[in-house]
């Protein structure tokens, strides 16, 4: 694999970021992750840093050096996340749980996959074009989709997150394959809320990555101005040809089958964080593989009604 990735971070006009963002890798696999904490619950910032935590250390055990099924990998992991925030909340008996949104993308075999829930959203940009993006689990775009009876309904509340109570919703893509130049973006709703989808993709296909994502970033908060959001992006370009190289050039090819690279650090939380990963066993992804297949065969029979 050799692709080109950048991520940032800004606060915004917020009080603190609740966003997080990273990625690793392996010679075979990359993964690529954005959570935002929602507002309105408490410890926003936790549930996405246990999300992004969960998932990478779920990454590492099963990409040796490539997972076996990648949608697989992407559903349970996702459900992963969501208990281990449920986890949290229980072991510390909150009288409310911390929530986030979530987007992961994983790259193998010349593909990307990706997973959402929430509005968080990726973006595959071809050629200066969204060849496609997630649509967000919010009233808004079921408004958009002509779904009756939510005129009234706040068009930024979401309807599934991670860390409810409730099963979260999510949607997960079929495999895309990649060209060469084509560019991933992973962003919270601070740079999208503010920047239409035309021009996000205008200006990712400008430069490499590393130079168009921060003034794509800078572009959001000026338009926001002292209420811009919380702006975070992580961004791969794909197969960077050898004339737009840059420093932040990753090539898998010499890197042996037990090497794992990742910009996510575990253990940065009180309350032994790192210690409740380690115990993300084999019974505990085999449970959210149930609930996937279970989840799987009521809609395949609600189809067939």
């Amino acid at each position: 694999m050799k692709f080109s990735v950048f991520q940032i971070s800004r606060r915004g006009g917020r009080e603190k970021n609740e966003d997080r963002m990273g990625y690793c890798y392996t010679r075979e696999a990359g993964l690529f992750l954005l959570a935002d904490g929602m507002g309105g619950h408490p410890e926003g910032e936790v549930a996405a840093q246990i999300a992004i935590q969960t998932i990478s250390a779920l990454f590492q055990r099963e990409a040796r050096p490539r997972l076996a099924d990648v949608p697989t990998f992407l559903t349970a992991a996702l459900l992963a996340a969501h208990h281990q925030i449920l986890r949290y909340t229980s072991d510390r008996a909150l009288g409310d749980s911390p929530r986030t949104t979530l987007v992961a993308a994983v790259v193998q075999d010349g593909c990307a996959t990706w997973i959402h829930c929430g509005d968080s959203r990726l973006y595959l940009v071809r050629a200066g074009q969204v060849v496609t993006r997630t649509r967000d689990h919010s009233y808004l775009e079921l408004r958009n989709a002509s779904f009756q009876g939510l005129e009234n309904v706040n068009r930024n509340v979401l309807f599934t997150c991670l860390g409810s109570p409730s099963k979260p919703v999510f949607d997960l893509s079929d495999a895309t394959h990649l060209e060469q130049g084509d560019r991933l973006l992973l962003c919270s709703d601070g740079l999208w809320g503010s920047l239409d989808d035309e021009v996000i993709a205008h200006e990712m296909s400008r430069q490499i990555v590393s130079e168009s994502v921060p003034l794509l970033v800078e572009a959001a908060l000026r338009e926001a101005g002292s209420a811009s959001d919380n702006v975070t992006v992580v961004a791969m370009e794909w197969e960077t040809p050898d004339q737009f190289a840059s420093t932040l050039g990753i090539s898998t090819d010499s890197i042996s089958d037990g090497v794992f690279a990742s910009t996510i650090q575990a253990g940065l939380m009180d309350g032994g964080l790192s210690d409740d990963l380690d115990e993300l066993d084999d019974e505990a992804i085999e449970r959210s593989i149930a609930e996937i297949n279970e989840a799987i065969r009521r809609s395949s029979a609600s189809r067939k009604l």
